[in-house]
């Protein structure tokens, strides 16, 4: 399968011109054997540096583009955070041209933003179907403890060997999926954050975003036997969430009130006092459920709603404690629901129950979840179940972005 950028770099009908800066994606068995052939055929020349961690170095089965210097980080305690990137930064030679990812998420993570402070292009090289970023044009970042997303360089060609892929731990599989059937409630707090600000929204991403969902969701037990159509059809679909983040300019149409939950947790503030070592993806399929839950059981409820109330300095630093509340304040100091009314929310119920509906139910999802093995708890996570009101109140602030989690906040009878 290929993914040719000329197929949408037009003018779309919602009036913009989107741009997918990727040059071309190949989905394939065997194709990472073809790696120097599809780099030249990119246009990529002069010295590289290819970075893998230790696992994903040996994953490869010796299958290594070719490569000036190769960079092999130590995969305990790698994250994408300061850390990562200084590591990274410092073994790449001043004259590289242009970097190689090989690996999954945290790798992907890393070099990209590597290759965006270098001002130099970077080629993509999944090992897994862990994580939505390989296309995107941002980099997800914790930075001095706070989680950011950062402008970074989408890649200029994927190459994506599905025989490597289909080989990878479970676990890494299990993530990816979590992480696309996230879109269902990202896409949906898209739509209503539309419906009630006139938000920008395009239908076309929102479409081919959703397309990709659905057929993930559908491959839950073909990917359990290990059907190589399947795994071909969860990365597509994890290519195309970055694709329509490209589209798009930011990661509206790939991350909602589900991510927002997981990057709280990752954040680790004072005020919820846990320590999660899940991976990003598997705390987003978590997330996806607890949102999920919450609003099929909000749109079923006899609500009463008030004005939306923006949150004080005072409650935002019972949470995030002295390290993270000064960021979180910056953060929604402009608040995205300002100015949301009971009335407004009351006109446009209809079409956010609407909305709701697109959203699969708990039980839906619970059933693709334990197909898979996919963790669905907080507990799964290493979060007690009991942090669930906490969550659901305080994650909507890492982010200033409207979401319907965020809308609680103008409920007096939740």
């Amino acid at each position: 399968m290929i993914i040719d950028s000329q197929k949408y770099n037009v003018k779309c009908s919602c009036g913009h011109e989107h741009k997918m800066t990727t040059d071309f994606c190949i989905i394939e068995s065997g194709c990472l054997s073809k790696a120097d052939e599809y780099i030249e055929k990119s246009g990529l020349k002069g010295n590289s540096a290819a970075i893998y961690d230790e696992n994903t170095y040996n994953a490869t089965h010796m299958l290594h583009p070719k490569a000036d210097k190769e960079i092999i980080l130590s995969p305990e305690n790698l994250h994408a955070d300061n850390h990562g990137v200084a590591l990274a930064m410092e073994l790449i030679p001043a004259n590289c041209d242009y970097m190689i990812a090989v690996g999954s998420g945290t790798i992907h993570d890393i070099t990209r933003y590597c290759a965006y402070e270098k001002g130099i292009p970077f080629v993509s090289c999944p090992t897994a179907a862990s994580v939505d970023g390989f296309c995107s044009s941002v980099a997800a970042m914790t930075w001095d403890g706070f989680k950011k997303t950062f402008e970074a360089v989408a890649p200029k060609i994927v190459i994506a060997d599905l025989d490597i892929i289909s080989q990878a731990p479970m676990f890494l599989t299990n993530s990816g999926f979590g992480d696309m059937i996230g879109k269902f409630i990202a896409l949906a707090d898209w739509k209503i954050a539309h419906t009630l600000t006139n938000e920008y929204f395009c239908n076309n991403i929102h479409n081919m975003t959703m397309e990709a969902t659905k057929a993930v969701t559908e491959s839950a037990q073909a990917i359990k036997n290990g059907d190589i159509t399947a795994y071909e059809k969860l990365t597509y679909g994890l290519l195309m969430s970055g694709i329509a983040m490209q589209l798009l300019g930011n990661s509206r149409c790939a991350s909602g009130a589900e991510h927002h939950i997981s990057h709280l947790i990752e954040m680790q503030p004072e005020g919820l006092g846990v320590k999660s070592d899940a991976l990003h993806g598997e705390k987003v399929g978590v997330g996806t459920l607890i949102a999920c839950r919450e609003y099929h059981r909000l749109k079923n409820s006899n609500l009463k709603w008030q004005n939306y109330c923006k949150a004080s300095p005072d409650y935002i630093k019972n949470m995030f404690g002295e390290r993270l509340s000064s960021a979180i304040i910056a953060e929604n100091s402009d608040d995205c629901a300002s100015g949301i009314t009971a009335r407004l929310i009351e006109e446009k119920s209809d079409k956010i129950r609407d909305i709701i509906d697109t959203v699969p139910t708990y039980e839906e999802l619970i059933e693709k979840y334990e197909t898979l093995g996919v963790k669905s708890e907080l507990s799964d996570i290493e979060v007690p179940n009991e942090k669930l009101d906490i969550i659901l109140e305080y994650s909507p602030f890492v982010r200033n972005r409207l979401t319907f989690m965020r809308l609680r906040r103008a409920l007096n009878n939740i």
